[in-house]
């Protein structure tokens, strides 16, 4: 009779109970290897190679959880997706030692290698953002509260801003956190605990939320924050759903307290040395990043201590009137911010995304990809971030750059940062 050999591997797995469900892990894998349903994200352990591309850019530390198992015996994706809290490890100790196993090796990953595709986009997300942040970016503060132990605030604040009455409508919420540290900085990002439970009676996990405040404050000199909340009426689909958080978030009144957890990101941050260059990207709620980021260059430029470089803004919306914040942006000076807008649904006008506004300014981004005072964010929907980094690409390419290698640089030096969900 034959002796069975036992393959033991070190499954990739995330812990349910930290995960904040920011995306990240998912836009980031190259090998697709990480999915999610309505509660969980997984990892699959067939198509995990262990390049560890997911475990830098997950804010909260989640990510990086190995479970030793029986190669037999691994996790399935229904079985992880079922997860409310990671499981105790598998005796597989005296079943190794009970087992012929081949090699030296006592543990294996998933696969080795990955077979590419014919049909690979010219750009690859996944391997082009940044896990660094800038090197002049200030020290972040990350995951101070945890979801076991978030800190309460108290809503200050809670406007529309775009045109009452529009499709995604949008509010601008202000938290105060009164005497309890908790400090952020522009790009970082808070959860939000939204009260109740889920219809299989289990408590609400909490959703990520960019802050759109500088770190000084929404109010300067105030320990609180603001966050940019659509009100999620349906899904990608275009079924009607109620989102969980963002009902309940726009629905908040003055006085109300909030759950918060975090603050989390400690890539996604501004420049901040003198002469720095900052190239914004958004759609959407995606523009809370580059509010902070906007409204503290503003601040520290007006005290006439700080030489800044160029802000660039590109800001895509559905029409003007779904577009946050379009009236307070109109209002800022043109010598401070260069503003290109891009409506897709402007009736009687070709559709237009702000891919399509960025190659319109192709010679001043083809110069400032030269530059390595650059500093490039983008943010907003996964579905924006192919046609921003195609448009990049060609830009570089019509100037007669080596796509490649700038790409390159800009990641190393942590000067592309992509947030997209």
């Amino acid at each position: 009779m034959s002796t069975e050999i036992a393959e033991l591997l070190q499954q990739h797995v995330i812990d349910p109970e930290v995960c904040i469900r920011c995306n990240t892990c998912e836009a980031t894998c190259p090998v697709g290897a990480v999915t999610h349903d309505s509660r969980n994200y997984v990892v699959d352990p067939d198509k995990c190679n262990h390049c560890m591309a997911c475990v830098p850019p997950c804010p909260t530390g989640s990510i990086d959880h190995w479970l030793p198992v029986l190669r037999s015996k691994a996790y399935s994706l229904t079985e992880q997706l079922s997860w409310d809290e990671l499981p105790a490890a598998q005796a597989v100790d005296a079943l190794q030692a009970n087992s012929q196993v081949s090699g030296s090796t006592a543990f294996e990953t998933a696969a080795t290698s990955v077979p590419a595709t014919a049909n690979a986009p010219v750009v690859n997300a996944a391997s082009l953002g940044a896990t660094v942040p800038p090197w002049s970016a200030a020290h972040p503060y990350t995951n101070l509260h945890g979801p076991k132990s978030p800190i309460t605030a108290t809503v200050v604040g809670n406007m529309q801003v775009n045109e009452p009455g529009t499709d995604n409508e949008t509010h601008h919420i202000v938290l105060d956190f009164g005497s309890m540290p908790f400090p952020v900085l522009e790009g970082q990002s808070v959860g939000i605990v939204p009260p109740g439970v889920d219809v299989n009676g289990k408590p609400h996990h909490a959703r990520q939320y960019s802050v759109a405040s500088p770190r000084n404050g929404e109010r300067p000199g105030y320990n609180n924050l603001s966050l940019t909340v659509k009100r999620v009426v349906q899904d990608h689909q275009g079924q009607a759903v109620k989102g969980v958080a963002s009902n309940y978030l726009c629905n908040l009144k003055t006085g109300d307290s909030v759950q918060v957890i975090g603050p989390f990101g400690s890539s996604f941050l501004m420049p901040n040395h003198p002469g720095s260059h900052i190239v914004m990207i958004c759609t959407g709620t995606g523009s809370a990043p580059m509010r902070g980021m906007t409204e503290w260059r503003r601040r520290i430029q007006a005290s006439g201590k700080f030489a800044g470089g160029k802000l660039l803004l590109f800001f895509g919306a559905r029409t003007q009137q779904e577009l946050p914040y379009f009236g307070p942006l109109q209002k800022l000076p043109k010598d401070f911010i260069d503003i290109h807008f891009a409506f897709s649904r402007t009736p009687g006008a070709p559709k237009r995304y702000v891919q399509d506004a960025m190659r319109d300014a192709s010679a001043q981004l083809a110069a400032m990809l030269q530059d390595p005072q650059t500093h490039f964010y983008v943010c907003g929907l996964k579905s924006m971030e192919e046609g921003v980094l195609q448009a990049m690409h060609d830009i570089a390419v019509g100037a007669g750059l080596d796509w490649t290698s700038v790409a390159e640089r800009l990641k190393q030096e942590g000067r592309l940062q992509l947030e997209t969900y």
